[in-house]
């Protein structure tokens, strides 16, 4: 039997940071969708209430946001960063094609924990596991083979 393990967002984090009204307004926007904006496009959302605001401001926010555990970082196969306001355990399926990034509610496979500590001497606190592809609007645009 696995020992309990408290999730990584429940441990003793770095003191509370401030919560500036940028960094609230941002983590609003991510709670908000379900879609994964890159930060330049919480800048442009963000930019609307605070015209004075800086993409390195929003870049900074964001990263503080990620390590507080307030949202996730995912990278995408071209190399750019989505944020996600979705911090509850789920996978990812990224499009190769057109970079979407769908959330997926799946169960783990059975006793990969066990396998994880027994084959390799790690314990899994929180797993994410993210899929790569083609969605599904990239898959119709395919030529179809005759």
């Amino acid at each position: 039997m696995l020992p309990v393990v408290t999730p990584i967002n429940e441990r003793a984090r770095p003191r509370r940071r401030n919560r500036t009204r940028q960094r609230q307004r941002l983590l609003e926007i991510l709670r908000s969708t379900d879609c994964h904006p890159t930060a330049a496009s919480l800048y442009e959302a963000v930019r609307v209430d605070s015209p004075r605001l800086s993409l390195g401001t929003v870049y900074r926010n964001l990263d503080v946001l990620a390590s507080d555990g307030e949202i996730e970082a995912v990278p995408c196969t071209d190399g750019a960063v989505r944020y996600d306001g979705n911090v509850e355990p789920h996978h990812h399926f990224i499009c190769d094609r057109c970079d979407e990034i769908e959330d997926l509610e799946l169960s783990l496979p059975r006793g990969l924990a066990a396998r994880l500590r027994r084959e390799h001497g790690l314990t899994p606190c929180r797993v994410r596991i993210d899929f790569s592809g083609l969605c599904r609007e990239c898959t119709d645009l395919l030529p179809n083979p005759t």
